[in-house]
């Protein structure tokens, strides 16, 4: 099984975002040990030549829920616009999704 992260990367540090990713995997695993976690993570995003790096880096994404199986939304993914873009993708396209818990670090299915 492949599970695909969602989380809000605007405004942090690349060590924030990679500590970040190791939590959300952490919980993942508690509930499918056999999880392989899709890597969406864009180190050289200073250096892109594109006109709106986001929108690029937006478009790795979806080609990476392609291959997903599960969808993991982080805590306050609906604050960020590339995080409800994913959304949108998992559900119009049947990827079974799930919510990190605010309040105990879980994982809560989410209806598509």
């Amino acid at each position: 099984m492949k599970a695909f992260i969602s989380q809000m990367m605007n405004g942090k540090t690349p060590e924030e975002i990679k500590q970040n990713t190791e939590r959300i995997t952490n919980i993942i695993l508690a509930k499918f040990p056999d999880a392989e976690i899709i890597d969406t993570y864009v180190s050289d995003f200073e250096s892109l030549e594109t006109k709106n790096k986001s929108i690029y880096c937006l478009g790795e994404s979806i080609i990476k829920i392609a291959e997903a199986d599960i969808a993991v939304f982080d805590t306050d993914w609906y604050k960020a616009r590339g995080c409800r873009i994913e959304h949108a993708v998992a559900k119009e396209y049947g990827i079974k999704s799930f919510e990190i818990s605010v309040e105990n670090d879980y994982l809560i299915w989410t209806a598509n």
